[in-house]
């Protein structure tokens, strides 16, 4: 008899006050994301976060989200905010991401097939995929081809791909079966607007995220 599947983990990103928090926590979210980088319109400080954190079960998981951040920046927030998972968004290094004792995961925005050979110099403890814009590095709200998320499986041999870009209750039912990904990782698909999640839509994508 074979195993039963494990179902997706759900990653809700994009988080900047206790209320979204807690009903994605509510709702069976497993990780919930908390961006860091200064040009972002869902940053949050570390003195949020470490509010926030205090007040969030200990099951869940705590992401940091950077962009090209300092090393520095990395150590307060661990230290302060209590994070379990690095989130690394901008031109860092291999070496940067892997220095700091926690699970990272190095996010790579896919363009076409050509994106997929620099994930292999990535030794992170995964790899997440998003859409690629010109001017923005995350929150598109856009899909991208999911049949490369499938080629970048291929290429991990087993690492955890985390499937982000454009995802809602609506796709990623489609999405989690097409690409079996470790996870989904959602932000402005579950908005009203950036930072400010929509309660009913959180508990609806990961209901369908789930159920796939």
């Amino acid at each position: 008899m074979s195993k039963p599947s494990m179902s997706v983990k759900v990653k809700i990103c994009g988080l900047t006050n206790l209320a979204d928090a807690a009903a994605a926590t509510a709702a069976g979210a497993d990780l919930l994301g908390f961006i860091f980088a200064a040009a972002s319109p869902r940053r949050v400080t570390v003195a949020t976060v470490a509010e926030l954190a205090r007040q969030l079960p200990a099951h869940v998981v705590r992401v940091g989200v950077f962009v090209n951040p300092s090393e520095d920046q990395v150590r307060q927030a661990i230290s302060e905010c209590g994070l379990d998972l690095l989130q690394f968004h901008g031109e860092e290094t291999p070496e940067f991401c892997t220095q700091f004792g926690l699970m990272s995961v190095k996010a790579f925005r896919v363009r076409d097939e050509r994106s997929l050979p620099a994930l292999v110099d990535y030794p992170t403890d995964a790899w997440l995929l998003d859409t690629y814009a010109e001017k923005q590095l995350g929150g598109t709200g856009q899909t991208f081809n999911w049949e490369l998320a499938v080629a970048a499986k291929d290429l991990g041999r087993g690492k955890p791909i985390f499937l982000a870009g454009g995802l809602t209750s609506e796709n990623v039912a489609a999405a989690v079966r097409r690409v079996r990904p470790f996870a989904v990782d959602v932000s402005s698909g579950v908005e009203i607007s950036p930072g400010r999640k929509d309660h009913s839509k959180v508990a609806a994508f990961i209901q369908a995220a789930k159920s796939a």
